[in-house]
């Protein structure tokens, strides 16, 4: 019950936040998201629906680390998209929060990708 009514409330945040959050071709999404094992981050251009660059922790590069969905896995995948973002030529994103709290996991994911480069 109490995980089904956790999940309720992220999708309801990320909804009302979708209404405002759009990336364009100047300044893509960077969007993120976090499973119970793993961590995502993508930057969308929502305009033509393409992903700019991706990072995971599925990738077998990260997977062999045997990762888990915290802060110091999160500081890794904030790096890791901001840099393939400025290979792409994307400096400038729009930071979209997937409807979970910007505390913990969500802020370290920022920082470090602030840290690499991007600006939001």
């Amino acid at each position: 019950m109490a995980t089904a009514y956790r999940k309720e409330k992220i999708k309801m945040r990320h909804t009302r936040l979708r209404k405002k959050v759009a990336g364009t071709a100047e300044r893509p999404r960077l969007a993120v998201h976090f499973s119970g094992k793993n961590v995502y981050a993508q930057v969308i251009d929502d305009t033509v629906g393409k992903t700019v660059a991706s990072a995971n922790t599925t990738e077998p590069g990260l997977k062999s680390q045997k990762p888990h969905a915290n802060s110091a896995t999160a500081t890794v995948i904030g790096k890791l998209v901001a840099e393939r973002a400025k290979a792409a030529n994307v400096s400038k994103v729009v930071f979209d929060r997937g409807g979970f709290i910007y505390h913990g996991k969500v802020k370290a994911l920022a920082d470090a990708a602030r840290e690499a480069g991007l600006q939001f």
